[in-house]
């Protein structure tokens, strides 16, 4: 797997290997071969990914993670399963980029009580299902999502984030 970790932020120092334990876990669920795909993680900090939010989803306020697929994967049909990555005629496969911001992944998890390891991590699943296609802005791929991000967790050792 090719993961690259650009950190923007110097308190990002567990981002690295965070990243690519969640990410070699969630192409191994989603039966992708980790050695052959591309993925880059942008640590950077609230003023930063609130330009990126501003820039590319109209949005200037800061977010915990953003995320640019390599091309858009994701089914026409509510609730349905994306469509999977295809390989560069190098064999490769080039996923896109993610940007997850240190001051509002560390201001939730200490909110909600938990690890700010864990809460990096599920970030990190979340966006990269993100960038195979996943969404949850309709009720239905919400609930695809959302019960991946769990099972995929589970295997890392993490709870559900989304049990009250």
């Amino acid at each position: 797997m090719t993961i690259d970790v650009i950190l923007e932020d110097p308190r990002w120092t567990d981002l690295p290997p965070l990243a690519e334990r969640a990410s070699a876990v969630v192409l191994a669920h989603m039966g992708l071969d980790p050695e052959t795909c591309e993925i880059s993680v942008l640590g950077c900090d609230d003023a930063r990914i609130a330009v990126l939010n501003a820039e590319f989803r109209d949005k200037p306020k800061a977010t915990n993670v953003l995320s640019w697929p390599a091309e858009d994967l994701s089914s026409e049909d509510e609730g349905t399963e994306p469509y999977p990555p295809e390989p560069d005629f190098d064999g490769s496969t080039a996923l896109g980029d993610i940007a997850i911001s240190y001051d509002t992944c560390t201001r939730e998890a200490v909110a909600a009580g938990k690890p700010v390891a864990d809460h990096v991590t599920h970030l990190v699943v979340h966006g990269l299902l993100h960038l195979l296609g996943y969404d949850h802005e309709r009720d239905g791929d919400a609930a695809l999502m959302e019960s991946l991000e769990v099972e995929i967790l589970g295997k890392l050792g993490i709870d559900d984030p989304y049990r009250v």
